[in-house]
């Protein structure tokens, strides 16, 4: 295993909005410090003291979109007054400030380089959206065709030594006869129990059970989502599946078994993007650098510390205090409240599960065979193998390895044994990504894993026991996936109001601890959304509605043309518990919503007005 470094994307533009903004906050006039010059600050040695509007701890996605609009809003104030370039932004405008302990953004969607040259993500990562604001943000940072490669998705399900395609569930006509009598058997009898049935499933498993039948419950629902997950399905609650889940129809399955056809795509990424250099990482890279340097703090001087909420300051390794009138934290918000020292917090949080993640790389010599073909990524339920899912990221990018002309040594063959020659020689290569899931209901041999994984891959035929390995990658990461545990609801309606009424925003993956908004669209739109919360009063969308957000196209802000002002119009408390009642979509996208946040919490204003 090689230790990992990070790629690099060149610097993009900044596209000025010309809108017009209306900003407020609860920040007095004689508190305010000029926000260019608290700015200014960020850059300066430890020891300093930095006052700032709002405070972005972290340099994810969702840290990235606070910082975006963020601003995107202190342009459109600077503009609405008609300031001189040079002035920069106006008094009334916010000043922020986003921190990151590590020097390359990105966080849990970052990329690393093995020392030979091959490329991984963390995790298997496509670009698919549910925002215009998102794409603008995501264009402006990577404009040019040639910066994408657009992607078809060619998805299977190993079982039973077959490919069966992706969702498993509408084409069981692939399965052998046997195994498709049993997925039919349970199909009918879900049919009808589900039209007899009065009451909603309780748990994920009764669902899969309810909507699919046990035969496909058991040759592969219940197992492989408790190797993704690594809890059994009966510990999770079914309220986050929305679009993450295909129901079969009974009527289109039966006439495909009969027909002995498959049916199409399915889902919102069957059709992605992919950065043609530089991995996932290279986008969010690519995002941070529109962002005005003197407001980042990236690297060993942006770790923070402490996190003292009585006294709205974050404490930073190297000394320095930040003072903040409203925090947006994409820290995990378990290791949040312990940054806190709140006991009663992280007590709370305690009530919350999660799963680490396991990325292993494995770099071939040779031309890709033909029965990998043009796939993309592989679901394997069974247990002849530790992963759940493999990803032909050399199909992703021909930038995703070296290049045929580089010489590489042969580390292994597939079955373990040394190569009868060691000299470097050049390709061509082709890789495989692999994700192995760890909890304390799933415990891993992690010393043996990528000695696992590889046998696993010959016992699923993705290698032959004679191919060149030249290079291997494993890297854990502790905080993997947000479990949609039976719990998480009572503890976030609970967890996340009491950090909004000490005015700090925890979003993100792992922030506000919800799956089904967790893509890099969704995150990204969690800082956005944050951020006009903040400054507008706006009720955040993507938090309290993802069922909502996930059924539509969400155009209402434009990074160019638009930018509007939202507000939250004639809503009661739009909270981060999700109690918020609907809000007037038309008056947000027309930029004319009434100004006013139910409850206690009032938009601030830096003029003391």
């Amino acid at each position: 295993m090689h230790s990992p470094t990070a790629v690099k994307s060149p610097l993009c533009a900044i596209a000025i909005s010309s809108l017009t903004f209306k900003y407020t906050s609860s920040h007095q006039k004689t508190k305010s410090s000029d926000p260019a010059r608290a700015a200014r600050k960020s850059n300066m040695g430890s020891q300093n003291e930095i006052n700032v509007n709002v405070l972005v701890i972290g340099a994810g996605p969702t840290g990235l979109g606070a910082a975006k609009r963020l601003q995107q809003l202190v342009r459109i104030a600077s503009n609405a007054t008609r300031l001189t370039p040079a002035t920069d932004i106006h008094q009334d405008a916010p000043s922020w400030l986003i921190v990151d302990s590590n020097e390359t953004p990105g966080g849990l969607a970052s990329t690393d380089v093995t020392p030979e040259g091959f490329l991984y993500d963390v995790g298997g990562h496509v670009i698919f959206s549910h925002y215009k604001y998102f794409d603008d943000c995501i264009d402006q940072a990577l404009p040019n065709e040639t910066d994408w490669y657009t992607h078809q998705r060619i998805s299977y399900v190993r079982c039973k030594n077959l490919w069966v395609p992706y969702p498993f569930q509408n084409n069981i006509s692939m399965l052998p006869k046997e195994e498709q009598v049993k997925c039919m058997d349970g199909m009918i009898d879900a049919a009808l129990e589900a039209r007899a049935s009065n009451t909603k499933p309780q748990n994920f498993d009764e669902w899969i059970v309810r909507m699919m039948g046990t035969g496909i419950a058991d040759l592969f629902m219940r197992p492989y989502n408790y190797k993704v997950w690594a809890v059994p399905t009966t510990k999770m609650q079914c309220a986050w599946l929305g679009e993450r889940v295909a129901a079969p129809d009974l009527k289109s399955v039966t006439k495909n078994v009969i027909l002995q056809k498959t049916a199409g795509n399915w889902g919102p990424n069957a059709t992605f993007r992919f950065p043609a250099v530089g991995g996932t990482g290279a986008i969010w890279i690519a995002v941070a650098n529109t962002l005005a340097k003197k407001n980042t703090r990236f690297g060993e001087h942006g770790a923070v510390k402490k996190v003292d909420a009585d006294q709205k300051r974050v404490m930073l390794h190297d000394g320095t205090t930040i003072k903040y009138d409203k925090l947006i934290s994409t820290m995990a918000v378990d290791s949040l409240v312990e940054h806190m020292g709140d006991q009663e917090l992280v007590n709370l949080s305690k009530g919350l599960f999660y799963s680490s993640t396991h990325v292993i790389g494995v770099g071939i010599r040779g031309e890709r065979p033909e029965r990998i073909g043009d796939k993309c990524w592989l679901y394997f339920p069974e247990d002849d193998c530790p992963f759940y899912r493999a990803t032909i990221f050399s199909n992703y990018s021909p930038n995703n390895q070296p290049a045929a002309s580089k010489k590489l040594a042969t580390m292994q063959l597939a079955d373990g044994s040394q190569p009868s020659d060691t000299s470097a020689r050049e390709g061509p290569y082709w890789s495989i990504m692999l994700e192995v899931s760890e909890s304390s209901m799933k415990p891993v041999d992690e010393k043996n894993m990528l000695r696992d994984c590889i046998q696993g891959l010959i016992n699923t035929e993705m290698l032959r026991p004679a191919d060149e390995i030249v290079s291997t990658y494993h890297r854990r990461f502790d905080h993997g996936y947000p479990t949609p545990s039976l719990e998480r609801e009572g503890v976030l309606k609970q967890l996340l109001p009491k950090l909004q009424a000490k005015d700090i925003f925890s979003r993100g993956r792992f922030g506000s601890w919800r799956y089904e908004v967790g893509n890099q669209d969704h995150s990204f739109m969690l800082g956005v959304e944050a951020a006009d919360r903040i400054v507008n009063g706006a009720v955040e969308l993507t938090l309290n509605y993802p069922d909502f957000v996930n059924g539509r196209m969400n155009d209402e802000r434009r990074l160019i043309d638009g930018g509007q002002v939202f507000q939250n119009k004639g809503t009661d408390k739009a909270d981060a518990a999700g109690d918020a009642k609907p809000v007037d979509i038309a008056a947000n996208r027309a930029g004319t919503a009434t100004n006013g946040v139910g409850g206690d919490e009032q938009p601030f204003r830096t003029n003391g007005a």
